[in-house]
């Protein structure tokens, strides 16, 4: 639900932004031992895609490489006062992941969080993650994916995406997130299903792993 893709304009940016920074109190509270394991022992250079207000920032060790990809001008502050919070070195770039031409094999760790709903092509993104990754690299990530197929809630998902998709800054509620992954090339990919802790049952699906390069 949080865009590395925003195109919309400014008022909604900065309307979307408010948003992520304080409607998500609940949620980060619930998913805070996902988190600390998922993103425990991270070393070198980290990419976030899309990292909002910075929610992820607390559980990054300050010793590492953070770059943030946040294309919605207004997150910056937010970013800057969770890096603060986490005596974390941050640089940010407005840029999407295409914008950012990152060289191959030349970051160590990518983190994306409710983001790929959001990109305008999944198997672009994800081929340009594995190819910037350098061998051994892991993408870490917990994304809301599509209801199993021929379920009622994928249904839904399918019917409502179109409004969803420009209420929601792009997202996407019917993606098949997992199998993507898997089809991208990665060495080993590894994640669990798990119901997310959101009051709204159309974004429920979540997955969380990672897939080594």
């Amino acid at each position: 639900m949080r865009s590395s893709y925003n195109a919309s304009p400014r008022w909604y940016q900065r309307c979307f932004a408010w948003m992520m920074a304080h409607a998500a109190g609940e949620y980060e509270a619930a998913m805070t031992a996902r988190k600390q394991a998922l993103f425990d022992g991270l070393e070198g250079t980290v990419l976030e895609l899309g990292p909002g207000a910075g929610p992820n920032l607390c559980y990054y060790s300050p010793s590492i490489q953070w770059i943030g990809l946040e294309p919605n001008p207004f997150m910056l502050p937010y970013l800057q006062t969770s890096a603060a919070q986490a005596d974390l070195n941050i640089q940010v770039r407005q840029q999407t992941l295409e914008q950012a031409s990152l060289p191959p094999h030349s970051v160590d760790v990518v983190v994306s969080t409710l983001v790929l709903c959001s990109v305008p092509n999944l198997s672009a993104t994800l081929e340009i993650i594995h190819r910037i990754l350098k061998p051994g690299g892991r993408f870490l990530f917990i994304e809301h994916v599509a209801a199993p197929s021929g379920s009622l809630l994928r249904t839904l998902q399918s019917g409502i995406r179109p409004i969803w998709q420009i209420i929601g800054d792009g997202c996407q509620l019917n993606r098949d997130t997992g199998p993507a992954i898997k089809a991208a090339g990665f060495d080993q990919v590894e994640y669990e299903t798990f119901d997310g802790p959101v009051p709204i049952p159309l974004v429920g699906p979540h997955i969380c792993g990672t897939a080594i390069k």
